[in-house]
C-alpha cells in the first residue's frame, strides 16, 4: 500500500515539479513554504511544467531571500516580452522567518535547496529545505538500507501471492 502524502490530498494543490536528487545529496533537517516573485511569461512556463530545480538553490541578499540558478525555460508564445530563464528570483517570506531560517543556514554551513515548486490556490509555491549535504558514506550507507527494503517487499509479496 502506497504512503498517503497530505500535500497530494488537498485539491488546492498542483505539483509542478520535485527535486527528487536531493533526499540523495543532503540530509534536510527543516522546511519552510515560500511564496514567488514571477512574471508572466514564467507562470505560463510553470503551468505548461517546464521548469528544473536540480541545481537550484536560495541565498540571503541584502536582508532578502533569493532563488539562484532555477531554470524557468522562456515561453515560446511571450515574443519580446520574455523573461531570462535561469534570473534569481525573490522569494516571499515574512522577516521572522527570514531570519530564523537563513541565517540557521549561515550560521551552520547548511544549504538552503527547494525540494518542490507548485500551485496553491493559484499562486506560485517553493518547497525550501534547510539541508545538510551528505558525505560519500552516507549516500552508500543511504542505498544499501533502501536496496535491503526492496528485497524485504519483495520477500513479502511472494509469500502472499503463495
Amino acid at each position: 500500500m502506497a504512503k498517503k502524502n497530505k500535500q497530494y490530498d488537498d485539491p488546492q494543490i498542483r505539483l509542478i515539479s520535485q527535486n527528487r536528487k536531493a533526499s540523495h545529496r543532503f540530509h534536510v533537517l527543516d522546511e519552510l513554504e515560500c511564496g514567488l516573485v514571477l512574471v508572466g511569461s514564467e507562470v505560463k512556463s510553470l503551468r505548461e511544467g517546464r521548469v528544473s530545480i536540480e541545481e537550484a538553490y536560495a541565498r540571503l541578499k541584502d536582508g532578502e531571500l533569493w532563488l539562484l540558478n532555477c531554470d524557468i525555460p522562456e515561453y515560446p508564445d511571450a515574443n519580446r516580452f520574455n523573461h531570462q530563464p535561469k534570473r534569481p528570483r525573490k522569494l516571499l517570506l515574512h522577516r521572522h522567518q527570514i531570519r530564523q531560517f537563513a541565517q540557521q543556514a549561515l550560521e551552520k554551513g547548511l544549504t538552503l535547496v527547494p525540494l518542490k515548486m507548485y500551485f496553491r490556490g493559484g499562486k506560485a509555491k517553493v518547497l525550501l529545505g534547510l539541508c545538510r549535504g551528505k558525505q560519500r558514506h552516507d549516500k552508500r550507507e543511504a542505498m544499501k538500507r533502501a536496496e535491503i527494503e526492496r528485497e524485504i517487499r519483495r520477500q513479502m509479496l511472494r509469500r502472499t501471492r503463495r
